[in-house]
């Protein structure tokens, strides 16, 4: 009896031990279970990190060799606000059948942010290019180059105008053409970043605008989520001044007209929910890349990738086996 009362305050003492450690873990960086979970994700998919100086910026990127050698390399390019770490679900769904490279934009994440640099499409695009000839192309092997939304429009002016580098291309909820009218294009065009966050309830407002799917949306614990909020409110200037260039700009329409040069085995991906990048902008990116295969999914929005991975993966299969690249 007394020894079974001893193990309970073992028990007790240790587990009081681990929440007082788990409180001061928490209060040092408030953004532990994130980056925790990032790590988890990142583990599950056989991704390690590493570092890159290209095209005058250090780039940090996650990368998992394939088992075979030989296999394509999957370049993975992000949007807006976005990061490497967005593509961990699908990266988890491709591990092992391709080389996946996938690196945080310089400017945004945890890659170099230079004061007066230009981040928009065109700037962008030359970065993207010069990395995947020095870090993720090699011999022998093929470059499927990925984009979701920004980086979408990144990903088309970039096999567009560096046919070289690129031999298989898809785009996901992309941004760079006219799309259909809806509030998250007027508030741009009105000089403001729906994205914005600056409180909770424009946290929640952000997170609800870029999810359909209740189940994909993150949940982010307190103190993580006014840490969160705290970085987003520092970041205002910076996501300014990149959507004033990506949708006010004469750069706005650029990945769209640059698409008729894409002469690449394409692929064209929505989410008919998409409150972002309307599900229209599709068709006009179809009108000038008719080698494309089109995929619109029902019942999700403008995270397809986190959304639907499953569905997402099936399509980008699909673009790697169809057709000689170029």
């Amino acid at each position: 009896m007394r020894s079974s009362r001893r193990i309970w305050k073992t028990v007790a003492l240790l587990a009081a031990v681990f929440a007082c450690a788990t409180v001061v873990w928490l209060w040092r960086d408030p953004m532990g279970l994130v980056h925790a979970e990032f790590s988890r994700q990142r583990w599950a998919a056989g991704l390690s990190l590493v570092q890159a100086d290209v095209a005058g910026h250090r780039w940090t990127y996650a990368v998992r060799e394939a088992d075979q050698p030989g296999a394509p390399t999957v370049v993975m390019i992000h949007g807006f606000t976005g990061s490497k770490e967005n593509w961990y679900p699908l990266a988890a769904r491709l591990r092992g059948h391709y080389r996946l490279v996938i690196p945080d934009l310089p400017g945004w994440g945890a890659s170099q942010r230079i004061e007066g640099q230009d981040y928009g499409f065109v700037a962008q695009s030359t970065r993207v290019a010069q990395f995947i000839e020095q870090v993720a192309r090699q011999s022998g092997s093929e470059v499927v180059l990925l984009g979701h939304s920004m980086g979408g429009g990144i990903a088309a002016l970039t096999a567009a105008q560096y046919p070289a580098q690129v031999d298989r291309v898809g785009l996901f909820d992309a941004a760079g053409v006219r799309f259909k009218d809806n509030q998250f294009g007027i508030d741009v065009l009105a000089g403001k970043n729906p994205f914005g966050v600056e409180d909770a309830a424009s946290l929640r407002r952000y997170v609800d605008t870029v999810f359909h799917v209740d189940s994909a949306k993150p949940f982010i614990p307190w103190p993580a989520s006014r840490a969160l909020i705290d970085w987003r409110i520092r970041q205002a200037p910076f996501e300014q001044s990149v959507l004033d260039r990506i949708g006010r700009s004469e750069e706005r329409f650029l990945p769209g007209e640059a698409a008729a040069r894409i002469h690449q085995p394409a692929l064209l991906l929505w989410c008919q929910q998409d409150a972002v990048i309307d599900a229209s902008a599709m068709s006009l990116f179809g009108v000038q890349m008719p080698q494309a295969t089109q995929v619109l999914l029902d019942g999700c929005g403008h995270m397809s990738i986190m959304e639907r991975p499953d569905d997402v993966a099936a399509a980008v299969e699909l673009l790697i086996r169809k057709g000689e690249p170029r």
